[in-house]
Protein backbone atom coordinates (compact mmCIF):
# COMPACT_ATOMS: atom_id res chain seq x y z
CA UNK A 1 0.00 0.00 0.00
CA UNK A 2 1.46 3.57 -0.62
CA UNK A 3 2.47 5.56 1.62
CA UNK A 4 1.63 9.18 2.41
CA UNK A 5 3.44 12.62 4.54
CA UNK A 6 1.00 15.23 4.80
CA UNK A 7 3.48 17.85 5.87
CA UNK A 8 2.98 21.65 7.57
CA UNK A 9 -0.42 20.93 8.34
CA UNK A 10 -2.80 22.51 11.01
CA UNK A 11 -3.80 18.77 13.31
CA UNK A 12 -7.05 19.19 14.82
CA UNK A 13 -7.40 16.69 17.51
CA UNK A 14 -9.12 15.62 20.80
CA UNK A 15 -9.31 19.91 21.98
CA UNK A 16 -5.52 20.92 20.39
CA UNK A 17 -4.61 22.49 17.13
CA UNK A 18 -1.08 22.52 15.89
CA UNK A 19 0.76 22.11 12.82
CA UNK A 20 2.55 18.79 12.18
CA UNK A 21 3.74 16.66 9.71
CA UNK A 22 1.43 13.27 9.78
CA UNK A 23 2.71 9.83 8.19
CA UNK A 24 0.39 7.24 6.84
CA UNK A 25 1.97 3.49 6.26
CA UNK A 26 0.06 0.21 6.01
CA UNK A 27 -3.15 1.82 6.48
CA UNK A 28 -2.58 3.25 9.62
CA UNK A 29 -1.52 6.99 11.20
CA UNK A 30 2.34 6.11 11.59
CA UNK A 31 4.07 8.87 13.24
CA UNK A 32 2.94 12.44 14.19
CA UNK A 33 5.63 14.98 14.54
CA UNK A 34 6.94 18.58 14.21
CA UNK A 35 8.83 17.47 11.09
CA UNK A 36 9.21 13.72 9.87
CA UNK A 37 11.62 12.97 7.31
CA UNK A 38 12.06 9.39 5.43
CA UNK A 39 13.27 7.32 3.02
CA UNK A 40 10.22 5.27 2.27
CA UNK A 41 8.92 5.59 -1.35
CA UNK A 42 6.08 8.00 -0.28
CA UNK A 43 3.87 9.98 -1.89
CA UNK A 44 3.81 13.96 -0.41
CA UNK A 45 1.05 15.87 0.36
CA UNK A 46 1.81 20.04 0.85
CA UNK A 47 -0.58 20.87 3.91
CA UNK A 48 0.56 24.29 4.21
CA UNK A 49 -2.55 27.00 5.30
CA UNK A 50 -4.83 23.38 5.47
CA UNK A 51 -6.64 21.46 8.46
CA UNK A 52 -6.27 17.80 9.06
CA UNK A 53 -9.22 16.53 10.86
CA UNK A 54 -9.87 12.79 11.91
CA UNK A 55 -12.66 11.47 9.06
CA UNK A 56 -16.60 11.78 10.85
CA UNK A 57 -18.28 8.98 11.29
CA UNK A 58 -22.13 9.21 11.23
CA UNK A 59 -23.92 7.33 13.56
CA UNK A 60 -27.02 7.57 11.45
CA UNK A 61 -27.94 7.10 7.77
CA UNK A 62 -30.45 5.56 5.27
CA UNK A 63 -28.19 4.66 2.16
CA UNK A 64 -31.21 2.50 0.98
CA UNK A 65 -30.12 -0.25 0.04
CA UNK A 66 -31.76 -3.10 -0.57
CA UNK A 67 -35.12 -2.80 -2.15
CA UNK A 68 -35.19 0.70 -2.36
CA UNK A 69 -32.20 1.61 -5.03
CA UNK A 70 -34.29 3.98 -7.04
CA UNK A 71 -33.68 6.46 -3.90
CA UNK A 72 -29.84 5.34 -3.31
CA UNK A 73 -27.61 2.51 -3.25
CA UNK A 74 -24.49 1.94 -0.66
CA UNK A 75 -22.30 2.53 -3.15
CA UNK A 76 -23.87 5.66 -4.58
CA UNK A 77 -24.37 7.43 -0.86
CA UNK A 78 -21.48 6.05 0.64
CA UNK A 79 -19.10 7.92 -2.37
CA UNK A 80 -21.19 11.29 -1.63
CA UNK A 81 -20.28 10.56 2.19
CA UNK A 82 -16.31 10.32 1.43
CA UNK A 83 -16.50 13.70 -0.92
CA UNK A 84 -17.83 15.44 2.46
CA UNK A 85 -15.55 13.86 5.45
CA UNK A 86 -17.67 11.45 6.32
CA UNK A 87 -15.21 8.14 6.38
CA UNK A 88 -17.40 5.67 8.34
CA UNK A 89 -21.22 5.33 8.88
CA UNK A 90 -23.73 3.21 10.68
CA UNK A 91 -26.78 2.47 8.55
CA UNK A 92 -30.38 1.63 9.50
CA UNK A 93 -32.67 -1.48 9.31
CA UNK A 94 -35.36 0.28 7.14
CA UNK A 95 -34.62 -1.08 4.20
CA UNK A 96 -36.83 -3.43 2.12
CA UNK A 97 -36.92 -6.12 3.49
CA UNK A 98 -36.49 -4.66 6.86
CA UNK A 99 -33.89 -6.10 8.38
CA UNK A 100 -35.45 -8.46 11.42
CA UNK A 101 -33.20 -11.60 11.27
CA UNK A 102 -29.60 -11.60 11.69
CA UNK A 103 -29.25 -13.41 8.43
CA UNK A 104 -30.58 -10.42 6.34
CA UNK A 105 -28.24 -8.06 8.36
CA UNK A 106 -25.46 -9.88 7.20
CA UNK A 107 -26.84 -9.93 3.37
CA UNK A 108 -26.22 -5.79 3.83
CA UNK A 109 -22.44 -6.32 5.49
CA UNK A 110 -22.13 -8.46 2.12
CA UNK A 111 -23.59 -5.88 -0.11
CA UNK A 112 -21.09 -2.88 1.52
CA UNK A 113 -17.91 -5.14 1.68
CA UNK A 114 -18.28 -5.33 -2.72
CA UNK A 115 -19.33 -1.81 -2.73
CA UNK A 116 -19.05 0.65 0.06
CA UNK A 117 -15.68 3.25 -0.49
CA UNK A 118 -16.67 4.05 3.36
CA UNK A 119 -16.04 1.83 6.06
CA UNK A 120 -19.55 0.78 7.86
CA UNK A 121 -21.65 -0.67 10.17
CA UNK A 122 -25.05 -1.71 10.09
CA UNK A 123 -28.07 -1.67 13.21
CA UNK A 124 -30.29 -4.81 13.33
CA UNK A 125 -33.98 -4.01 13.60
CA UNK A 126 -36.84 -4.69 16.09
CA UNK A 127 -40.58 -5.55 15.01
CA UNK A 128 -43.18 -5.69 17.97
CA UNK A 129 -42.33 -9.78 17.40
CA UNK A 130 -38.74 -10.36 16.59
CA UNK A 131 -37.52 -9.74 20.20
CA UNK A 132 -35.13 -13.18 20.14
CA UNK A 133 -33.59 -12.48 16.97
CA UNK A 134 -32.90 -8.85 17.49
CA UNK A 135 -30.98 -9.95 21.10
CA UNK A 136 -28.74 -12.13 18.92
CA UNK A 137 -26.79 -8.95 18.67
CA UNK A 138 -25.15 -9.56 21.66
CA UNK A 139 -21.67 -8.71 22.95
CA UNK A 140 -19.89 -11.33 21.23
CA UNK A 141 -20.70 -9.17 17.60
CA UNK A 142 -18.15 -6.78 18.21
CA UNK A 143 -18.84 -5.37 14.30
CA UNK A 144 -22.33 -4.31 14.76
CA UNK A 145 -23.26 -1.16 16.20
CA UNK A 146 -26.21 -1.88 17.65
CA UNK A 147 -29.74 -2.18 17.82
CA UNK A 148 -32.12 0.32 16.53
CA UNK A 149 -35.98 1.03 17.82
CA UNK A 150 -38.44 2.93 16.31
CA UNK A 151 -40.38 4.50 18.91
CA UNK A 152 -42.26 6.36 16.32
CA UNK A 153 -43.69 5.53 12.63
CA UNK A 154 -41.06 7.00 10.23
CA UNK A 155 -40.13 5.75 5.88
CA UNK A 156 -40.35 2.23 6.39
CA UNK A 157 -42.57 1.86 9.10
CA UNK A 158 -41.24 -0.12 11.53
CA UNK A 159 -42.72 1.29 14.60
CA UNK A 160 -42.22 -0.66 17.87
CA UNK A 161 -45.16 0.30 20.27
CA UNK A 162 -45.85 -2.68 22.16
CA UNK A 163 -45.19 -2.21 25.98
CA UNK A 164 -44.10 -6.06 26.24
CA UNK A 165 -41.78 -5.78 23.47
CA UNK A 166 -39.88 -2.81 24.76
CA UNK A 167 -39.41 -3.50 27.75
CA UNK A 168 -37.40 -7.24 26.73
CA UNK A 169 -35.34 -5.69 24.27
CA UNK A 170 -34.72 -2.89 26.74
CA UNK A 171 -34.27 -5.42 29.77
CA UNK A 172 -32.10 -8.16 27.88
CA UNK A 173 -29.94 -6.40 25.30
CA UNK A 174 -26.27 -6.70 25.67
CA UNK A 175 -25.55 -3.78 22.84
CA UNK A 176 -26.29 0.41 22.78
CA UNK A 177 -30.33 0.53 21.96
CA UNK A 178 -30.78 3.82 19.02
CA UNK A 179 -34.19 4.88 18.96
CA UNK A 180 -36.24 7.29 17.34
CA UNK A 181 -38.47 8.85 19.84
CA UNK A 182 -42.04 10.11 18.86
CA UNK A 183 -45.24 9.34 20.24
CA UNK A 184 -47.42 7.49 17.84
CA UNK A 185 -50.57 8.38 19.91
CA UNK A 186 -49.93 12.43 20.10
CA UNK A 187 -49.01 12.51 16.12
CA UNK A 188 -52.34 10.89 14.93
CA UNK A 189 -54.29 12.92 18.04
CA UNK A 190 -52.52 16.45 16.48
CA UNK A 191 -53.16 15.30 12.64
CA UNK A 192 -56.73 14.63 13.35
CA UNK A 193 -57.68 17.48 15.21
CA UNK A 194 -55.73 19.65 12.72
CA UNK A 195 -57.66 18.03 9.59
CA UNK A 196 -61.00 18.72 11.62
CA UNK A 197 -60.16 22.16 12.16
CA UNK A 198 -59.41 22.17 8.32
CA UNK A 199 -62.48 21.48 7.38
CA UNK A 200 -64.66 23.73 9.29
CA UNK A 201 -62.80 26.23 8.25
CA UNK A 202 -63.26 24.96 4.59
CA UNK A 203 -67.15 24.49 5.20
CA UNK A 204 -67.40 28.45 6.26
CA UNK A 205 -65.50 29.38 3.28
CA UNK A 206 -67.23 27.31 0.68
CA UNK A 207 -65.96 29.07 -2.30
CA UNK A 208 -62.64 27.75 -1.75
CA UNK A 209 -61.41 25.02 -4.01
CA UNK A 210 -62.43 21.69 -2.47
CA UNK A 211 -59.30 19.95 -4.49
CA UNK A 212 -56.79 21.72 -2.58
CA UNK A 213 -54.93 20.19 0.06
CA UNK A 214 -56.16 20.33 3.84
CA UNK A 215 -52.30 20.06 5.11
CA UNK A 216 -49.27 22.21 3.77
CA UNK A 217 -45.30 21.31 5.06
CA UNK A 218 -45.68 24.42 7.88
CA UNK A 219 -48.05 22.24 9.14
CA UNK A 220 -45.37 19.71 9.84
CA UNK A 221 -44.33 20.61 12.97
CA UNK A 222 -47.50 20.92 14.28
CA UNK A 223 -48.67 17.50 14.18
CA UNK A 224 -44.99 16.02 15.10
CA UNK A 225 -44.62 18.40 17.81
CA UNK A 226 -42.82 19.10 20.99
CA UNK A 227 -45.11 16.45 22.96
CA UNK A 228 -44.51 13.54 20.71
CA UNK A 229 -41.15 13.80 21.06
CA UNK A 230 -40.73 14.82 24.53
CA UNK A 231 -43.22 11.87 25.78
CA UNK A 232 -41.68 9.31 23.30
CA UNK A 233 -37.75 10.62 24.66
CA UNK A 234 -38.88 10.55 28.12
CA UNK A 235 -40.99 6.76 27.82
CA UNK A 236 -37.73 5.71 26.62
CA UNK A 237 -34.96 7.19 29.52
CA UNK A 238 -37.94 5.52 32.05
CA UNK A 239 -37.23 2.01 30.24
CA UNK A 240 -33.23 2.57 30.04
CA UNK A 241 -32.93 3.70 33.65
CA UNK A 242 -35.32 0.55 34.91
CA UNK A 243 -32.63 -1.45 33.38
CA UNK A 244 -29.59 0.58 32.89
CA UNK A 245 -29.62 0.10 29.63
CA UNK A 246 -26.84 1.75 27.01
CA UNK A 247 -29.71 4.53 25.31
CA UNK A 248 -28.37 6.35 22.64
CA UNK A 249 -31.84 9.27 21.52
CA UNK A 250 -31.57 10.13 17.88
CA UNK A 251 -32.09 13.59 16.29
CA UNK A 252 -32.79 15.33 19.37
CA UNK A 253 -35.04 18.01 18.08
CA UNK A 254 -37.02 19.74 20.72
CA UNK A 255 -36.09 22.27 23.91
CA UNK A 256 -38.30 20.66 26.21
CA UNK A 257 -36.39 17.54 25.49
CA UNK A 258 -33.24 18.77 26.63
CA UNK A 259 -34.33 18.62 30.20
CA UNK A 260 -33.68 14.77 29.94
CA UNK A 261 -30.21 14.99 29.30
CA UNK A 262 -27.20 15.25 31.60
CA UNK A 263 -23.00 16.44 31.05
CA UNK A 264 -22.31 16.06 34.49
CA UNK A 265 -20.30 13.36 33.48
CA UNK A 266 -17.70 12.05 30.93
CA UNK A 267 -18.89 10.72 27.79
CA UNK A 268 -17.48 7.01 28.48
CA UNK A 269 -19.38 7.01 31.51
CA UNK A 270 -22.94 8.23 30.40
CA UNK A 271 -25.50 5.07 29.72
CA UNK A 272 -27.77 7.84 28.32
CA UNK A 273 -26.67 9.71 25.60
CA UNK A 274 -28.62 12.08 22.76
CA UNK A 275 -27.32 12.81 19.12
CA UNK A 276 -28.21 16.26 17.27
CA UNK A 277 -28.53 16.01 13.61
CA UNK A 278 -27.22 19.01 11.11
CA UNK A 279 -30.57 20.33 9.75
CA UNK A 280 -31.92 20.96 12.93
CA UNK A 281 -29.17 23.20 13.81
CA UNK A 282 -29.17 24.71 10.48
CA UNK A 283 -32.65 25.19 9.77
CA UNK A 284 -36.29 26.42 11.31
CA UNK A 285 -39.64 26.16 10.61
CA UNK A 286 -39.48 29.75 8.89
CA UNK A 287 -38.16 27.93 5.93
CA UNK A 288 -41.31 25.74 5.23
CA UNK A 289 -42.27 28.77 3.25
CA UNK A 290 -39.61 28.88 0.95
CA UNK A 291 -38.43 24.81 1.06
CA UNK A 292 -41.70 23.36 1.70
CA UNK A 293 -40.89 19.39 1.59
CA UNK A 294 -37.62 19.75 0.98
CA UNK A 295 -37.07 20.12 4.72
CA UNK A 296 -39.50 17.65 5.64
CA UNK A 297 -38.18 14.53 7.47
CA UNK A 298 -38.82 13.03 11.08
CA UNK A 299 -38.87 14.32 13.42
CA UNK A 300 -39.81 17.83 12.26
CA UNK A 301 -37.79 20.94 11.75
CA UNK A 302 -39.28 23.29 14.61
CA UNK A 303 -39.20 26.94 15.82
CA UNK A 304 -36.25 28.85 15.71
CA UNK A 305 -36.13 28.58 19.44
CA UNK A 306 -35.42 24.99 19.35
CA UNK A 307 -32.62 25.54 16.61
CA UNK A 308 -31.12 27.88 19.70
CA UNK A 309 -31.45 25.33 22.59
CA UNK A 310 -30.26 22.68 20.45
CA UNK A 311 -27.10 24.52 20.06
CA UNK A 312 -26.06 25.38 23.41
CA UNK A 313 -26.92 21.89 24.77
CA UNK A 314 -24.52 20.80 22.18
CA UNK A 315 -21.78 23.27 22.90
CA UNK A 316 -22.41 22.35 26.68
CA UNK A 317 -21.95 18.43 26.19
CA UNK A 318 -25.92 18.01 26.97
CA UNK A 319 -26.03 16.77 23.16
CA UNK A 320 -23.09 14.19 22.52
CA UNK A 321 -22.96 13.63 18.82
CA UNK A 322 -23.81 15.31 15.63
CA UNK A 323 -25.21 13.20 12.72
CA UNK A 324 -27.34 13.69 9.32
CA UNK A 325 -30.01 11.21 9.31
CA UNK A 326 -29.24 10.93 6.00
CA UNK A 327 -32.28 9.93 3.97
CA UNK A 328 -32.32 10.84 0.00
CA UNK A 329 -35.84 10.20 -1.54
CA UNK A 330 -36.11 10.60 -5.42
CA UNK A 331 -37.62 13.79 -6.41
CA UNK A 332 -40.94 12.37 -7.62
CA UNK A 333 -41.27 10.97 -3.44
CA UNK A 334 -41.13 15.04 -2.93
CA UNK A 335 -42.68 17.00 -5.00
CA UNK A 336 -45.65 16.49 -4.01
CA UNK A 337 -48.97 17.44 -1.92
CA UNK A 338 -47.64 17.50 1.60
CA UNK A 339 -49.40 14.32 2.97
CA UNK A 340 -47.87 12.04 0.05
CA UNK A 341 -44.74 13.28 0.33
CA UNK A 342 -41.85 11.24 2.33
CA UNK A 343 -40.10 12.64 4.87
CA UNK A 344 -36.23 12.53 4.64
CA UNK A 345 -33.51 14.37 3.38
CA UNK A 346 -29.63 13.91 1.93
CA UNK A 347 -27.08 15.33 3.86
CA UNK A 348 -23.97 13.11 4.14
CA UNK A 349 -22.22 14.75 1.21
CA UNK A 350 -22.21 18.42 3.40
CA UNK A 351 -22.87 17.63 6.90
CA UNK A 352 -19.03 18.55 7.84
CA UNK A 353 -19.10 20.98 5.12
CA UNK A 354 -22.11 22.66 7.19
CA UNK A 355 -20.78 22.64 10.73
CA UNK A 356 -17.14 24.21 9.37
CA UNK A 357 -19.21 26.66 7.83
CA UNK A 358 -20.60 27.54 11.57
CA UNK A 359 -17.15 27.10 12.78
CA UNK A 360 -16.04 30.26 10.40
CA UNK A 361 -19.08 32.04 11.72
CA UNK A 362 -17.59 31.71 15.17
CA UNK A 363 -20.66 29.48 16.29
CA UNK A 364 -18.55 26.58 17.16
CA UNK A 365 -14.93 25.85 17.40
CA UNK A 366 -12.86 23.59 14.52
CA UNK A 367 -11.76 21.31 17.28
CA UNK A 368 -15.85 21.09 18.59
CA UNK A 369 -16.41 20.27 15.29
CA UNK A 370 -13.92 17.22 15.39
CA UNK A 371 -15.27 16.30 18.76
CA UNK A 372 -18.78 15.91 17.80
CA UNK A 373 -18.57 13.75 14.48
CA UNK A 374 -15.64 12.04 15.18
CA UNK A 375 -13.71 11.59 18.62
CA UNK A 376 -17.39 11.52 21.07
CA UNK A 377 -18.82 9.33 17.97
CA UNK A 378 -16.39 6.93 18.31
CA UNK A 379 -16.17 7.12 22.02
CA UNK A 380 -20.25 7.08 22.46
CA UNK A 381 -19.89 3.34 20.59
CA UNK A 382 -16.55 2.03 21.39
CA UNK A 383 -15.26 2.77 17.78
CA UNK A 384 -11.82 0.45 17.97
CA UNK A 385 -8.91 2.34 16.39
CA UNK A 386 -10.83 5.27 14.80
CA UNK A 387 -12.10 9.08 15.58
CA UNK A 388 -8.71 10.52 16.65
CA UNK A 389 -5.89 11.59 15.19
CA UNK A 390 -3.25 9.21 17.14
CA UNK A 391 -0.15 7.05 15.84
CA UNK A 392 -1.17 3.56 15.66
CA UNK A 393 -4.97 4.30 14.50
CA UNK A 394 -6.57 3.99 11.32
CA UNK A 395 -5.36 6.94 8.57
CA UNK A 396 -9.67 8.13 7.89
CA UNK A 397 -8.61 11.35 7.50
CA UNK A 398 -9.84 14.77 5.84
CA UNK A 399 -7.78 18.04 4.86
CA UNK A 400 -10.19 20.94 4.67
CA UNK A 401 -9.48 24.27 2.97
CA UNK A 402 -10.85 27.11 5.14
CA UNK A 403 -9.59 29.31 2.55
CA UNK A 404 -11.69 27.96 0.06
CA UNK A 405 -15.57 28.10 -0.59
CA UNK A 406 -17.96 25.36 -1.95
CA UNK A 407 -21.56 25.89 -3.23
CA UNK A 408 -24.09 23.60 -3.53
CA UNK A 409 -25.21 22.85 -6.76
CA UNK A 410 -26.52 19.80 -8.90
CA UNK A 411 -23.62 20.01 -10.70
CA UNK A 412 -21.50 18.39 -7.25
CA UNK A 413 -24.18 16.96 -5.62
CA UNK A 414 -23.43 13.13 -5.66
CA UNK A 415 -26.36 11.61 -3.86
CA UNK A 416 -28.15 9.40 -6.49
CA UNK A 417 -31.39 10.90 -5.79
CA UNK A 418 -29.80 14.38 -7.28
CA UNK A 419 -30.89 16.97 -5.38
CA UNK A 420 -30.43 18.07 -1.87
CA UNK A 421 -32.37 20.94 0.16
CA UNK A 422 -29.18 23.49 0.77
CA UNK A 423 -29.05 24.15 -3.36
CA UNK A 424 -30.49 27.35 -4.85
CA UNK A 425 -34.32 27.48 -4.81
CA UNK A 426 -34.71 29.98 -7.81
CA UNK A 427 -36.60 32.69 -7.38
CA UNK A 428 -40.09 31.95 -9.48
CA UNK A 429 -40.07 28.28 -8.98
CA UNK A 430 -42.90 26.52 -7.43
CA UNK A 431 -42.11 25.63 -4.32
CA UNK A 432 -43.27 21.35 -3.66
CA UNK A 433 -46.23 20.68 -1.43
CA UNK A 434 -47.78 24.77 -1.16
CA UNK A 435 -50.85 25.53 -2.06
CA UNK A 436 -51.56 27.25 -5.39
CA UNK A 437 -51.88 30.50 -3.41
CA UNK A 438 -49.06 30.29 -1.71
CA UNK A 439 -47.09 29.62 -4.18
CA UNK A 440 -47.97 32.04 -5.99
CA UNK A 441 -47.14 34.61 -3.55
CA UNK A 442 -43.76 33.15 -3.01
CA UNK A 443 -43.08 34.01 -6.64
CA UNK A 444 -43.38 37.63 -5.78
CA UNK A 445 -40.63 37.44 -3.21
CA UNK A 446 -37.24 36.31 -3.88
CA UNK A 447 -35.50 32.74 -4.21
CA UNK A 448 -33.37 31.36 -1.47
CA UNK A 449 -29.39 31.11 -1.94
CA UNK A 450 -27.90 28.52 -2.52
CA UNK A 451 -25.51 27.11 0.40
CA UNK A 452 -21.64 27.99 0.43
CA UNK A 453 -19.91 27.12 2.84
CA UNK A 454 -16.38 28.90 3.65
CA UNK A 455 -14.41 25.61 3.06
CA UNK A 456 -13.77 22.69 0.96
CA UNK A 457 -13.31 19.35 1.43
CA UNK A 458 -10.11 18.67 -0.84
CA UNK A 459 -8.71 15.07 0.42
CA UNK A 460 -10.39 12.01 2.25
CA UNK A 461 -8.35 8.91 3.22
CA UNK A 462 -9.88 5.72 4.42
CA UNK A 463 -8.18 3.14 5.88
CA UNK A 464 -4.70 4.87 4.21
CA UNK A 465 -5.81 5.26 1.03
CA UNK A 466 -6.28 8.47 -0.61
CA UNK A 467 -9.92 7.44 -1.48
CA UNK A 468 -10.88 11.37 -2.89
CA UNK A 469 -8.03 14.00 -3.63
CA UNK A 470 -8.69 17.49 -5.51
CA UNK A 471 -11.50 15.37 -7.57
CA UNK A 472 -9.81 12.58 -8.43
CA UNK A 473 -11.53 9.32 -7.10
CA UNK A 474 -9.24 5.82 -6.43
CA UNK A 475 -12.16 3.33 -5.80
CA UNK A 476 -9.84 -0.18 -5.79
CA UNK A 477 -10.37 -0.94 -2.73
CA UNK A 478 -13.44 -0.79 -0.28
CA UNK A 479 -13.98 0.41 3.10
CA UNK A 480 -13.73 -1.84 5.79
CA UNK A 481 -16.34 -3.41 8.67
CA UNK A 482 -16.05 -1.52 11.97
CA UNK A 483 -15.18 -3.05 15.42
CA UNK A 484 -16.24 -1.76 18.56
CA UNK A 485 -14.55 -2.74 21.85
CA UNK A 486 -17.11 -4.46 24.19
Amino acid sequence: MLSYLIKNITVINEGISSVKDVLISNGRIEKIASQINTRQAIEEINGEGKHLLPGAIDDQVHFREPGLTHKATIYSESRAAVAGGVTSFMEMPNTLPPVFTQDLLEDKYRIAEASSLANYSFYMGTSNDNAEEALATNKKKKDVCGIKIFMGSSTGGLLVDNYLALDRIFRDSEVLIATHCEDEKIIKANLGNLKAARQMERQAHAAEDPEQPLLFPQDHPLIRDENACFESSLAAIQFAKKYNSRLHILHISTEKELQLFSNLLPLEQKRITAEVCVHHLHFTSDDYATLGNKIKCNPAIKAPHHREALWQALLDNRLDVIATDHAPHAWAEKDTIYEKAHAGLPLVQHSLLMMLHYAKMGRITVEKVAEKMSHAVAACFQVEDRGYIREGYYADLVIADLNARTTVSKENILYKCGWSPLEETVAGSEVPGLPARKAAADRRQPGREAFSAPAAITHTFVNGRLVYGNGRWDESVKGMRLRFRR
